[in-house]
């Protein structure tokens, strides 16, 4: 604007904050104050300076009866406490590096972490927010229920199942239209004498399997450190998720054939003069196309 006046005007008018803002920042860094030890105005002095006007108002109506008893507690000690410990605060803070000289040198040997002595004399203190009551006992940690062990012709099925540490296990006088289920069955032996149909191992850890002769197949599930021995003949032997199958077999059934799926640890021991040498059953495959279809076969172990 052209004006000098109204430049010096809104210069001026500009200037009123700044100043303010210093004078804040010097005299009220923590908010508006009041002086303490200025006077303070009675009732009978606030009520003559509004009589002494020129124009008397009306007579007042009558005040109002007396409040009860004053509360057990006297606010304007409190109060004045308050406005004391807040103003003793503020004056520490404003002190700034020097605050650090009233407080008093320790010792090493008073210092928990470098004195031992001490931690061992402090007591253990629980924290308020945890609960230390033994939490109920959970279900799943109920021990597991027993079954009784059961080795027993139930119609055409032999039925061997929870057998516990038991080597001396033997069924006799079998047919050739019998099965043989084993179910459940920790390290235990059993030995199945004679012509069976079928053998079936389902569940079954560190078990051992010794049989004659069985025409159709003896399969293995879910199981673990499996060993089998044939003494006689057996056209198939299948594994499934297993994981560790030993299998033993006889000069008669060396044309078994091995079917397996989802296992390892497979090995197939061959009699070789008077011993017996052992075969790992391939785990690993490689597919390809010919052209036509995949052709799959064993991969290659190389290491």
């Amino acid at each position: 604007h052209s004006d000098a006046r109204h430049v010096d005007w809104v210069k001026s008018y500009l200037n009123i904050w700044s100043e303010l803002q210093a004078y804040i920042k010097e005299h009220h860094t923590t908010g508006l104050t009041w002086s303490k030890t200025g006077p303070v105005a009675s009732p009978m002095s606030m009520r003559s300076v509004l009589t002494s006007g020129s124009c008397l108002s009306p007579p007042l109506p009558p005040p109002p009866p007396p409040p009860g008893p004053p509360p057990i507690f006297d606010t304007e000690t409190i109060k004045d406490e308050g406005t004391a410990s807040r103003s003793a605060l503020f004056a520490q803070l404003n002190q700034g590096e020097a605050i650090t000289k009233g407080l008093r040198h320790v010792s090493d040997d008073q210092k928990t972490h470098k004195n031992p002595s001490l931690r061992a004399q402090c007591p253990s203190v629980r924290s308020p927010t945890k609960s230390h009551t033994p939490s109920p006992t959970s279900p799943n940690n109920s021990p597991q229920q027993s079954h009784a062990p059961v080795l027993e012709l139930e119609g055409k099925k032999w039925r061997v199942e929870y057998q516990e540490d038991k080597n001396d296990l033997v069924i006799n006088n079998t047919e050739l239209k019998q099965v043989a289920y084993i179910f459940k069955c920790n390290k235990s032996t059993l030995q199945i004498k004679g012509k069976i149909n079928s053998i079936t191992i389902d569940n079954c850890k560190k078990f051992g399997l010794v049989f004659d002769n069985v025409v159709g197949i003896v399969e293995v599930i879910n199981s673990r450190d499996i060993q089998i021995q044939v003494m006689g003949k057996v056209p198939t032997v299948s594994i499934n998720k297993t994981e560790g199958c030993h299998i033993y077999l006889s000069e008669e059934s060396l044309d078994c054939e091995i079917v397996s799926a989802k296992s390892s640890e497979m090995n197939i021991l061959i009699p070789q003069d008077g011993d017996y040498k052992e075969f790992p059953v391939p785990e690993q495959f490689k597919t390809a196309w010919d052209g036509s279809k995949l052709v799959t076969e064993p991969a290659e172990i190389v290491g």
